[in-house]
């Protein structure tokens, strides 16, 4: 599956943001998605993560209460809604898929995401 994601922007602290991830070929809705991110100079960090039928979903300690993994699997889109957005959630944000919600093997081109204070 290759995937594309899309979304990231400029945003103040305390704003919102949605990252898409378009999925191409039917085979999407068989695969879990989850998103990670990185900081320059960082490691990427896992951010949150969705079963294949959006049943199960896992998140970050970081980023829990405040971002929500969905996804559409009618459309072969996944989501990342983030709201209450810090200055320390500033990464590169890239989406992937794979057969669990641990195991990724197909990983899409990152998003940046800027956060002002």
């Amino acid at each position: 599956v290759q995937l594309q994601a899309s979304g990231g922007g400029l945003v103040q602290a305390g704003g919102s943001l949605r990252l898409s991830c378009v999925a191409s070929g039917r085979t999407f809705r068989t695969y879990a998605m989850g998103w990670f991110r990185q900081a320059p100079g960082k490691e990427r960090e896992f951010v949150a993560a969705i079963s294949f039928s959006g049943g199960d979903k896992s998140y970050a300690i970081s980023v829990k209460g405040r971002f929500t993994i969905s996804r559409d699997n009618a459309n072969n889109t996944g989501y990342l809604q983030m709201n209450s957005l810090k200055p320390e959630d500033t990464a590169v944000y890239y989406c992937a898929a794979g057969p669990t919600m641990s195991l990724f093997s197909s990983w899409g081109q990152g998003t940046q995401v800027t956060v002002s204070s």
